[in-house]
């Protein structure tokens, strides 16, 4: 892999994109497997569920430059935010009791939770490491790292407390997935930007599109759940409200139907009322209806990127992907 530095003495190199992206999983295998002993084998089950690293991609998309290459730090933060995503996969599997996680056995489930909630606190600190690893230290600070994981974390309080909350308002919704999800990917475009050397503006256009990525990949998860089998989502699916979560969908039906909503509140509701309300109110199309709504969002801030900008098309490839435009048509 050859490395190619911006000026003479830079601590900083340059890599091409495709090179970059292997290097990111690279590092991640490498944290992962080289872990001390003690929990080298929890952290090494994890390596069979690896996702598409879409976060990583969507640090060095922002952080392509003109001749498609990206800085090496860019690679540190790809893989450090990976990494603290799978951290919060491992906790999540924990709260909502999942077998499956990526077509895998989850890691609480082949090795018990107490197991499993000790190697997600020790992938956090192996994210905050790795970040520590950035050449540019000033970038380092700018990242705000620790606030984001702040909003992580909330957003994943904000939605335990709300659980089996029929009344739960649209706004709050919004906010607990704009914690619980889209702060990751803000954090990842942020990272991209800062990284690539992105002027002001760019970067402040780069987090709103992380955000609203982020925001479309959950308001697609929770479309996933009503119309997608496991098989397909390599996942548990229908467990949402199983696990007392309210997710649009299901908010749009309790809003829009009086008597489904009281028929809720006095509770034993079967999967098929459920899946029935949501079909009656169409709140697969409202939640796609905000989907949408983002999407325009994300393209009016794509739109403020230069126009010689080389990330643009990746960009709105991975808007498209949050969307599943690849797989549905826009509602």
């Amino acid at each position: 892999m050859t490395k190619i530095n911006r000026k003479t003495g830079d601590n900083n190199p340059m890599l091409l994109f495709e090179d970059a992206f292997l290097q990111v999983k690279n590092e991640i295998e490498k944290a992962l497997t080289g872990s001390p002993l003690i929990i080298r084998e929890y952290l090494s089950h994890l390596t069979l569920s690896q996702g598409k690293y879409i976060r990583a991609f969507s640090v060095l998309t922002a952080s392509l430059n003109a001749d498609r290459m990206v800085a090496d730090d860019a690679v540190k933060a790809a893989a450090a935010i990976e990494v603290l995503h799978l951290a919060s996969l491992v906790h999540d599997d924990i709260i909502d009791d999942s077998e499956l996680r990526r077509g895998s056995i989850t890691l609480q489930k082949q090795y018990g939770k107490k197991t499993a909630v000790i190697c997600g606190d020790y992938l956090l600190s192996l994210a905050l490491r790795m970040l520590s690893g950035i050449n540019e230290k000033e970038d380092y600070k700018s990242l705000r790292f620790p606030d984001y994981v702040g909003r992580l974390c909330l957003g994943e309080l904000n939605q335990h407390i709300n659980n089996h909350n029929l009344d739960l308002s649209l706004y709050t919704y919004l906010k607990i997935i704009s914690g619980k999800t889209a702060a990751l990917f803000e954090a990842a475009f942020f990272a991209g930007a800062v990284t690539g050397k992105k002027t002001e503006k760019e970067v402040e256009s780069y987090k709103k599109i992380g955000h609203c990525i982020g925001m479309i990949f959950q308001l697609s998860d929770d479309c996933l759940d009503f119309d997608t089998t496991m098989l397909e989502a390599q996942k548990p699916v229908q467990s949402d409200y199983d696990n007392g979560v309210i997710t649009l969908p299901l908010i749009h039906a309790l809003h829009n139907d009086v008597s489904f909503k009281s028929h809720a509140q006095k509770g034993n509701l079967t999967r098929k009322e459920v899946d029935e309300a949501v079909r009656k109110s169409d709140g697969l199309g409202f939640t796609r209806i905000m989907i949408n709504r983002y999407y325009s969002k994300a393209m009016k801030a794509i739109k403020m990127l230069s126009i010689e900008n080389n990330a643009v098309a990746e960009v709105i490839a991975l808007l498209d992907k949050a969307a599943r435009f690849d797989q549905k048509k826009k509602a």
